[in-house]
């Protein structure tokens, strides 16, 4: 069983994230602790929302107090919902969350069945609890529950710190052809990327960057691949080093020939699902780019952003240094694209502006905004009911964020 931990401070989202797959019945709620059962009538995200209020506001200090964990075991352990219930229960009190707020959400709409649990990091008293080391935690507490419930065991054993293999370039170093030799000798053979503007963003985090060149040779046209080091804001530093001073390995008909395998290997691949999942989570606990990239680097997940001179978004890439593997947004879900993302964060902009000029009216305002007519589900449910999977899940929450932001900003003009 594999733990992920979001975290963010946009508790509100991540209820309204898993409350949704209830209501369009891809989901159950499974448990609820510190918070009263519905018998009578069906839960709601601003039901919930209302037991993490006094919590929320206790708050002084923490600037992430959202929790959004999920529970991912293998997809052949069968897990009825008692032990569902046993397991939630348990790694909530092995990680310090007993006597917290928390709910425990079922999601069903794929295969492979898995739980969710929303709560929140600060206790009554205004204090956080403690998540240091809670990764290497997390995973000593899931093997214990894999021992005890009889489930298969997760292979964790590739770390995140197996991309320190390959250290970024250091042109003050010199020596930039051996450093660059380092890299790109195995970066093509470790990695699945599905483009070469993929490729280009697998290199960046190495501080590395190329371009394709072409030309003729004896008549015939050629097309090869320049190399050259960067600083950290990509800007080139070295003067340019052909391929072929590394190797076939590191030329166009190698680094083509991996792209067309990884098509064939990876569309496919649990890890896919995995990651488009760990993102969605991201995205329903950040409320900025900052916040949303800071969260996946904490998962193994490093975000590369690509903006026009006016600062729009025209392309974003995720690298998977768990499956090793490069996709762009729009590929694991046209929800995650690079228009999808403008459109989140233009709409937040105004917001955090607002936030930073009104902190002492911030949680009547939340309040304000939870009590929206239910008008917005109806939106959600005829706009996106034909999609696939929990593709629903981010333009969900995005157009539901919208609403309430423009509801804001009307009330302020009134």
């Amino acid at each position: 069983m594999i733990a992920k931990i979001g975290k963010g401070n946009n508790l509100w989202g991540a209820l309204t994230y898993n409350q949704t797959k209830v209501d369009n019945q891809n989901g159950t709620v499974l448990l609820t602790n510190k918070i009263p059962d519905l018998w009578d009538r069906p839960y709601t995200a601003k039901f919930f929302h209302q037991y993490f209020e006094p919590y929320l506001i206790a708050n002084s200090k923490t600037e992430k107090p959202s929790r959004h964990i999920s529970l991912n075991p293998n997809p052949d352990d069968k897990i009825d919902d008692d032990d569902y219930r046993r397991i939630a229960r348990q790694y909530m009190q092995e990680m310090g969350y007993a006597n917290q707020p928390y709910v425990v959400f079922k999601h069903t709409d794929i295969d492979r069945t898995h739980i969710h649990i929303v709560t929140t990091c600060v206790q009554l008293n205004g204090k956080k609890i403690s998540d240091s080391y809670d990764h290497p935690r997390s995973m000593e507490v899931c093997r214990r529950l894999e021992k005890q419930f009889n489930l298969k065991v997760a292979n964790e054993n590739k770390s995140i710190k197996q991309k320190l293999t390959f250290k970024p370039v250091d042109y003050a170093k010199g020596d930039i052809k051996s450093q660059l030799s380092s890299i790109l000798r195995r970066m093509p053979q470790n990695y699945s990327f599905q483009s070469i503007g993929a490729y280009n963003a697998l290199l960046s985090q190495f501080n590395i960057t190329f371009e394709e060149v072409s030309g003729e040779l004896r008549g015939k046209k050629r097309t090869g691949i320049v190399y050259f080091a960067t600083d950290e804001n990509g800007k080139k530093i070295s003067h340019p080093f052909k391929s072929s001073l590394f190797g076939k390995h590191a030329g166009i008909e190698n680094i083509r020939s991996i792209i067309e395998k990884s098509k064939r290997t990876i569309k496919n691949d649990p890890s896919k699902l995995t990651l488009k999942r760990t993102i969605e989570i991201a995205v329903s606990t950040s409320n900025s780019e900052s916040s949303f990239k800071e969260q996946l680097i904490e998962q193994g997940i490093a975000t590369v952003i690509r903006k026009n001179e006016q600062g729009r978004i025209y392309g974003i890439t995720f690298i998977d240094y768990h499956s090793k593997s490069v996709w762009n947004g729009s590929q694991l879900s046209k929800e995650l694209s690079a228009n999808a993302f403008n459109e989140l964060w233009d709409e937040m902009k105004p917001q955090s502006t607002a936030n930073s000029h009104h902190n002492d009216d911030l949680s009547k305002e939340k309040s304000e905004e939870h009590y929206l007519s239910e008008d917005t589900q109806q939106i959600f449910d005829g706009f996106f009911g034909g999609l696939l999977f929990s593709d629903i899940d981010y333009q969900e929450e995005q157009i539901f964020e919208s609403q309430m932001k423009k509801r804001q900003r009307k009330r302020r003009k009134n």
